[in-house]
């Protein structure tokens, strides 16, 4: 039973990297769609600002309505620095490939630029930072010490 329970955690992760890599986040979403997501938020859970931004603000949302609750909540600021925390669904070995999957599609919107990923576990608290070089187009990440 354990081993099926991975597996679809698994697919669930990637099926969001495939997601995260071959989309893009296009079009504003709905006040309706807004407005479910915030009342199906917990009560002791403050929902913080997606983006500062309108550009910031559409990948966010995309970002949450694809996650498939694998996101609890996303930030962008400046357009270059993204902050998830992530759900207690995520497993810790599977951080890091999610963490690649939102720094590509992130890539992706927001091209030619160096890009920072933070990723924060349920309690916000950070657990592993994705930087991407636009020149060298590599991944280097960060624990915290």
């Amino acid at each position: 039973m354990n081993i099926f329970h991975k597996a679809r955690k698994l697919i669930s992760i990637l099926a969001l990297v495939l997601i995260l890599t071959f989309t893009t986040a296009c079009g504003a979403s709905t006040t309706q769609a807004v407005n479910s997501r915030e009342t199906s938020q917990s009560a002791e859970y403050g929902q913080l600002a997606r983006g500062n931004s309108s550009q910031g603000q559409d990948f966010g949302d995309w970002v949450m309505e694809t996650s498939k609750g694998l996101v609890r909540d996303v930030y962008i600021r400046d357009n270059n620095k993204l902050g998830v925390v992530i759900s207690p669904k995520v497993l810790p070995s599977d951080v890091k490939n999610l963490a690649k999957s939102l720094t590509q599609g992130f890539r992706h919107n927001f091209p030619n630029q160096d890009l920072t990923v933070l990723m924060y576990a349920p309690d916000k608290q950070l657990i592993l930072t994705a930087r991407y070089d636009m020149r060298s187009k590599q991944i280097a990440y960060q624990q915290p010490s």
